[in-house]
């Protein structure tokens, strides 16, 4: 009697890798035949949910674009191959499997966001119908969610630090998982499909821009690349806590965050180079750090997992009634980098421009958003959703949240000092000069605050406020402890005063995050 190959289809999605897949080994070990299957599902390049700018922009589409061409070229070498399909994936599901004929099952790694939870449904439905088996995977992740020291979900705690000291006391990172050299094949007769081009989603291929602090590619390739280049050929991990609040180049943090976005590197392999690094080289609190951020990375999953899509709400999980305002105007000025602020316009323009945006440049422009102008929270994340290149869902939301004070932990309601921030992280000016064209000619920290410089010097530099570069659209009354304020004479109309709330300076010891936000209230 002839027993029938074993099919399992493999749908693949932020797991764009081949070490530590834990989808394609458990169907390695459990099939005669996998096929791991893309799906380019038209949901995720229509408009955002409630500001319906576009949900995919160029930038993440071209490092995603890469990211799936790497994956296809990797599993070549290994004897099988990516299967690209245009639709949606319960639909491409189903199709496959009248196809092939018996399919012993459908493996995927799950998901923490409605969206995403709405088709993992959906494909359990279709399996349903078929008699086809689901087998689902929790990968990613730095700690499992099954190994978590709570009772349940809903038992995680609202502090990250809370959060943090138990899973560090009470838990271990799962090692990573040995790859075979060879998968097994692809049954016979599919076709693999080839990328699509940015054109085929009807946008355009994006410049390169020589000022990017992330000059990469996508991929698996890449990212392995990186970690080597920053872990072994330059030792720039022993020093990262120093350097992680940097603005200008490549070097000054992992750029870890588009790889992990889209799976191209697994958390556990960076947790266990990290190990490795310290045995062979130096452990200290740089070290520690990286492991620290990866941490917060899994904190904002599993609070995902908690509050479900009141993660998207806009009084957040607090349920805080805040008379957000949507002010298109003022909106269009902060995305645009049109504010009058020159720390806050270079930030925006770096992202425009590039599609990334330093950890210390995030922080800053979403206290300006949301605290200095009041503008609904919603609008500054579904804009980092249709620009950044390392978008994460969880993280993207959590911070936004955590930013505009309505997030998981009630006691964090913080207000950055845009001046004193400028100051601190970019004393000389560099930085705004690099992107804030028009105030190139206005010498060292003074280019932070241009409105409090004279007729004569602000004529030097070939700068007129209103005209070539704007009045500030709001004046935040903390900023003049850092400047030297002057009277301001050069004719335009007065900037309106915001109504944020003031702050008492006192330090805090800075809790970062190099993949989104950190953690450090300004003073």
């Amino acid at each position: 009697m002839c027993v029938p190959a074993r099919i399992i289809v493999c749908l693949l999605r932020n797991d764009l890798r081949f070490h530590d897949n834990e989808v394609l080994l458990w169907a390695h070990r459990n099939a005669d035949y996998i096929v791991p299957l893309y799906c380019f599902d038209p949901r995720h390049y229509l408009g955002t949910h409630h500001y319906n700018f576009p949900k995919t922009g160029p930038h993440r589409l071209k490092f995603l674009l890469e990211s799936v061409q790497d994956l296809q070229n990797t599993l070549k070498k290994r004897g099988s191959n990516l299967l690209l399909k245009r639709g949606h994936p319960e639909d491409i599901i189903e199709d496959l499997i009248k196809q092939l004929g018996p399919v012993s099952a459908v493996a995927f790694q799950e998901e923490a966001t409605k969206e995403e939870l709405d088709v993992e449904k959906s494909i359990k439905q279709v399996c349903t119908r078929h008699g086809v088996k689901v087998h689902l995977i929790w990968g990613s992740t730095l700690y499992h969610r099954d190994d978590l020291p709570f009772r349940h979900i809903s038992s995680l705690p609202d502090i990250y630090t809370q959060f943090r000291k138990a899973v560090e006391t009470q838990c271990k990172v799962r090692p990573t998982n040995q790859m075979p050299e060879q998968l097994k094949p692809l049954p016979a007769g599919l076709e693999e499909g080839s990328v699509p081009t940015l054109e085929d989603f009807g946008q355009q291929d994006p410049l390169s821009d020589p000022r990017t602090a992330f000059p990469c590619s996508g991929g698996e390739s890449q990212a392995l690349q990186r970690l080597d280049y920053y872990f072994w050929d330059t030792n720039l991990v022993a020093s990262y806590k120093d350097t992680r609040n940097g603005l200008i180049g490549m070097d000054y943090s992992t750029k870890f965050a588009p790889w992990l976005a889209c799976g191209c590197i697994s958390p556990r392999y960076i947790f266990e180079q990290i190990r490795r690094y310290e045995k062979e080289r130096t452990a200290n609190q740089s070290t520690y750090w990286v492991i620290f951020e990866l941490l917060w990375r899994d904190y904002f999953r599993f609070v995902a997992l908690k509050y479900g899509s009141r993660i998207f709400f806009l009084r957040g999980l607090q349920d805080k009634d805040v008379p957000w305002k949507k002010d298109q105007q003022l909106f269009d000025a902060w995305k645009e980098g049109r504010t009058g602020v020159p720390f806050v316009d270079a930030n925006m323009r770096e992202l425009a421009m590039t599609g990334f945006m330093s950890n210390r440049g995030r922080q800053n422009v979403a206290s300006f958003l949301t605290k200095d102008l009041g503008i609904d929270w919603r609008m500054g994340a579904e804009w980092f959703e249709y620009l950044l290149v390392d978008y994460d869902v969880c993280s993207n939301y959590g911070n936004w949240l955590y930013s505009a004070g309505i997030g998981n932990d009630p006691r964090e309601n913080r207000k950055f000092n845009m001046i004193k921030q400028g100051l601190d992280y970019d004393g000389n000016g560099d930085y705004i000069r690099l992107w804030v064209s028009e105030l190139q000619q206005i010498k060292g920290g003074d280019v932070h605050a241009p409105w409090a410089l004279s007729n004569s010097a602000l004529s030097h530099a070939n700068v007129t406020l209103g005209k070539t570069y704007p009045l500030p659209i709001v004046m935040a009354p903390e900023w003049s402890r850092h400047v030297n304020q002057k009277p301001q004479d050069s004719g335009a109309a007065p900037a309106k005063r915001g109504k944020g709330p003031s702050y008492t300076p006192k330090h805090h010891r800075n809790r970062g995050i190099d993949f989104y936000f950190s953690r450090n209230k300004d003073v």
